[in-house]
């Protein structure tokens, strides 16, 4: 398991270059080239999308310990960063995250069950916008693929019991549950984990009951997250030299989306995304070295944005101070 996330990392490179390889690096590269400092652009309007899930991250904390909308906005920065270059298999950003959380003053139980609500209500989110796409592509498909894409709107409706299951189990006390399971197992060793489990359930419990947050969050901050991916992708097909509408950027956002996350184990989604490009591009009629160069076009984004956000992960553990020290050194009563 310990050197998954490289192994993954390497096939997914060689299925990468084997993909440009095929279809002429040459004619990838002119594409690019003649794009210039259009896919500056492009990579630019990512703040949208960094902003919006900022801001709904942000309402998935407490009032009291809730950080400002500059500090949520540096941990989306940086978790992306990391979840984006390093090989951690897209989670190692929210551990990063979890920890920075705990330096800005919220606390751990707190935290854990934002980070784990966010990541429930975006995968809910990625599904009800994937079949949005697959409804678009069903419609303007032709009837030779119209089967493949049938195919693929019944396998993301599969996803939604799964993801209204996975809801209601979180009124079960899954984590507390387990953590005494695993303390009857090591015969009372880890029973401090059973009070912080318990406190990790209740804060999640409390997020789900506040309905307007949660309808916010999918319906107005998600959408705006999606549309602006989405305009990424339409900045960037028309540099290319296409005629894109908005819709299809949209179409191939959505279904991108929700393939790197049923790949997350594969770290910045490498070969996966290029693969996904060719293929969902194709149904949409964009040809498979258009397709490529807008992978590309997306690694230029990644490099303008998470090189940067990786250095500022590095100044925030080291220079981030923590707020709950800082309140106890303002507190401690002086000796003189």
């Amino acid at each position: 398991m310990k050197h998954m996330g490289r192994i993954a990392a390497l096939v997914g490179l060689a299925i990468a270059v084997w993909l440009v390889w095929r279809e002429h690096p040459a004619a990838v590269l002119q594409l690019l080239r003649g794009a210039g400092m259009g896919l500056v652009l492009a990579a630019v309007v990512h703040i949208l999308p960094m902003c919006a899930n900022a801001w709904d991250w942000r309402s998935l904390i407490r009032a009291a310990q809730r950080p400002s909308f500059a500090a949520m906005l540096k941990l989306v920065w940086i978790r992306e960063s990391i979840n984006g270059l390093l090989p951690v298999a897209r989670v190692g950003g929210e551990l990063v995250s979890f920890r920075l959380l705990g330096r800005a003053g919220v606390r751990p139980a707190t935290a854990v069950a934002s980070l784990i609500a966010d990541m429930q209500l975006t995968l809910i989110s990625q599904v009800l916008f994937a079949l949005v796409a697959a409804g678009y592509l069903l419609e303007h498909s032709s009837s030779d693929t119209a089967r493949f894409v049938g195919r693929l709107a019944w396998g993301l409706a599969g996803f939604i019991p799964l993801l209204v299951l996975f809801a209601l189990v979180q009124h079960a006390r899954p984590f507390e549950r387990a953590a005494r399971t695993l303390n009857r197992v090591t015969s009372g060793k880890v029973v401090d984990l059973v009070g912080k489990s318990a406190r990790v359930d209740l804060s999640l419990k409390l997020i789900w009951r506040q309905t307007g947050v949660v309808v916010r969050y999918v319906v107005i901050w998600q959408t705006l997250q999606c549309l602006g991916y989405a305009v990424e992708i339409w900045i960037a097909l028309r540099v290319l030299g296409t005629d894109a509408t908005f819709m299809q950027a949209f179409v191939i956002e959505a279904l991108i989306q929700m393939l790197s996350s049923i790949a997350f184990l594969v770290p910045a989604g490498l070969g996966v995304q290029e693969g996904g490009f060719v293929v969902i591009g194709g149904l949409l009629g964009f040809d498979a070295p258009t397709c490529l160069a807008l992978a590309g076009a997306r690694r230029v984004r990644d490099l303008l944005f998470y090189l940067p956000g990786l250095l500022a992960w590095q100044a925030a553990e080291y220079g981030w101070p923590s707020k709950r020290r800082t309140e106890g050194a303002a507190t401690r009563p002086r000796t003189e």
